[in-house]
């Protein structure tokens, strides 16, 4: 299972999901479904935009573990 820690990097780097949304050019609504996990799929230039705007890496956005 992939787990999506959105959120805590977000909160690390004092960020709305507003303003995360506008800087990397997607909607507050497709950002939730990111944020909550449901998402079936991210493209990389989203997450790159993502890794970029909250200076970070993709793993600490994205975590594996087993179910």
């Amino acid at each position: 299972m992939i787990i999506v820690n959105l959120d805590v990097m977000m909160a690390r780097r004092k960020m709305s999901s507003g303003e995360l949304a506008e800087r990397i050019g997607i909607t507050q609504a497709n950002l939730s479904v990111l944020k909550t996990g449901k998402a079936k799929a991210v493209r990389f230039s989203t997450l790159e935009a993502i890794c970029k705007v909250l200076d970070c890496q993709p793993g600490d956005i994205l975590e594996y573990k087993e179910e």
